[in-house]
């Protein structure tokens, strides 16, 4: 969804995440990054559901996270970083909240600095409303053999969720009452039909995608908030190319910024792409992107967008024996182009946020670690080695990411 992003120092805001996510992690923070699973591995193309996860639940965590307030505004934005031995900003890093589950979330929507919403295996929906230091268990009920892969949420109340798969797999559920009571608005009948990702551009207006369908990307509308969707003509979308899909991996192969625009991700085809519409999904133009392509386990997974033209692209290759060198690509026209960084994450990655303050910094997540640019997707450091499938960040100044064995941390002061 978008968002209007305020302003701070790319400096300060690189500084301060510098100083912490690359220190030691404090225990029952930042554990060992984890190898991805294979038996929920996002693989383009691949028509079948991964099955649910069913590792073991991960260790107690110690105590509730403290609120966190938003980061604060700095009275001047030109401030060098902070020698050593001299007083610098608040430090910042992941820090795990309990949640009671080993569900992998690689659904995530963070509405503000208390709320958030999470949405994964298992037909597991989670929600909190006091900065994660309790998540109550929304779950849909007989949703069980449902995989959520994306959560839109609007605040504390309203939410949308998608479970993906072949034919009436695919779903959309709706709850106006905080997750007390569901609704389901839309079930696929279409066997041929895989749903991926979903947006909204605002409260009442936003899209669904399929992966192709007659050789084209299906997408499903609705003006109504979620309460009812229909399929749009494909008479304005390009040709898949033979072999390419979405990634169900982060609820971000779908994309939007304002009112109008939004960006389609691909992968498992001799290209990575990313389709690109200023007319809420009636007419699209297509681009590849420099993201390794040419095998159904690579492509991008991730898109970003802080406004209409600035946006990033992560991806790679998910395969844990794979490398991935050229995990990320930077647009700044749109996504009419796409370079590749200078300095990309150093392996796969399939989630990605624009930090709440400045126009220059970012976070990519994936099950290897966090990454973080200060430079609009030039140069990326990684920066902490935890396990995360998806991150969201809001306008007030929280973000917040999210994985597999029940994990979803947020951005904290220390």
């Amino acid at each position: 969804m978008g968002k209007t992003r305020r302003m701070m120092s790319a400096g300060l805001v690189g500084a301060a995440l510098a100083l912490t996510l690359a220190a030691p992690a404090r225990a029952g923070e930042t554990p060992t990054a984890a190898t991805p699973d294979a038996r929920s591995a996002p693989t383009a193309g691949t028509r079948t559901a991964p099955a649910a996860d069913t590792g073991p639940a991960p260790a107690a965590d110690t105590g509730p996270a403290p609120a966190v307030d938003a980061w604060p505004a700095p009275a001047a934005d030109r401030s060098p970083a902070p020698a050593a031995g001299r007083r610098h900003a608040p430090a910042l890093g992941w820090r795990l909240t309990p949640t009671g589950t080993d569900a992998r979330f690689r659904g995530l929507a963070a509405v503000d600095r208390r709320t958030a919403w999470a949405a994964g295996s298992k037909g597991t929906v989670l929600r909190t409303t006091d900065g994660g230091r309790s998540w109550r268990n929304v779950s849909p009920p007989g949703a069980e053999g449902l995989e959520f892969r994306d959560v839109e949420a609007f605040d504390a109340r309203r939410a949308v969720v998608l479970a993906i798969g072949e034919g009436e797999a695919s779903r959309v559920l709706r709850t106006t009452d905080g997750g007390a009571t569901w609704t389901e608005s839309f079930r696929n009948t279409d066997p041929r039909a895989f749903y991926d990702c979903m947006t909204f551009f605002d409260h009442r207006n936003g899209l669904a995608m399929s992966d192709p369908v007659d050789g084209k990307y299906r997408i499903l509308s609705t003006r109504d908030g979620g309460r009812s969707w229909r399929v749009l003509p494909d008479a304005g979308m390009p040709d898949a190319l033979p072999g390419e899909a979405g990634f169900a991996a982060s609820g971000q192969c779908l994309v939007s910024a304002g009112p109008r625009d939004v960006w389609l991700a691909t992968g498992g085809a001799a290209a990575a792409r990313v389709l690109h519409s200023a007319d809420r999904g009636l007419t699209w133009t297509v681009t590849a992107s420099p993201i390794p392509a040419g095998d159904p386990a690579r492509g991008v997974f991730g898109l970003a967008f802080r406004d209409r033209a600035h946006g990033l692209a992560v991806g790679g290759d998910y395969r844990k024996d794979q490398p991935s060198p050229r995990a990320a690509a930077v647009t700044s026209d749109a996504g009419r182009t796409w370079r590749a960084p200078a300095a990309p994450p150093p392996a796969y990655r399939s989630g990605v946020a624009w930090l709440p303050y400045g126009r220059t910094s970012a976070l990519a997540v994936g099950p290897t670690g966090t990454d973080l640019t200060t430079d609009g997707g030039r140069t990326w450091r990684t920066v902490d080695a935890g396990s995360y499938d998806t991150v969201d960040c809001t306008p007030d100044g929280s973000c917040w990411a999210s994985g597999e064995q029940g994990r979803v941390a947020r951005l904290a002061r220390g």
